[in-house]
């Protein structure tokens, strides 16, 4: 089975949030998201309304990721074989914030009109 390309939304001014987002989390909390991103896609156990799916909606996922009680949670959607990912959340909570998945749509949109702009893959 052919692996799934992870790509980053990058915003127009070439900043890439869920990277910066990634970059002040805890030691340990990044290398457990390291690791579940490079096991696949999508390996969430639950969906953004708590049930046991990693589907959110109008095609966007949620990858979670629980460490010392706190959730943190990476939005993506697919592209053919690639896992764009868009958007983040730290939360205590079982739901992934609307304001996450709203963003995470209008990055998903940006990103459909113009995929080489707003493409950004780690080296």
């Amino acid at each position: 089975m052919p692996k799934t390309q992870v790509v980053f939304y990058r915003k127009a001014d070439g900043t890439v949030p869920v990277l910066e987002w990634f970059d002040s989390l805890p030691p340990k909390a990044q290398d457990k998201c390291r690791v579940r991103i490079q096991r696949g896609w999508p390996n969430s156990d639950t969906n953004c309304a708590g049930r046991k799916r990693a589907f959110c909606r109008d095609g966007i996922h949620e990858l979670r990721v629980g460490l010392q009680h706190m959730n943190y949670r990476i939005l993506y959607f697919f592209r053919g074989r690639v896992a764009a990912v868009l958007a983040h959340g730290l939360t205590k909570e079982d739901r992934v914030p609307e304001a996450a998945i709203e963003t995470a749509l209008t990055r998903k949109q940006r990103y459909e009109k113009d995929p080489k702009l707003h493409t950004f893959e780690e080296s």
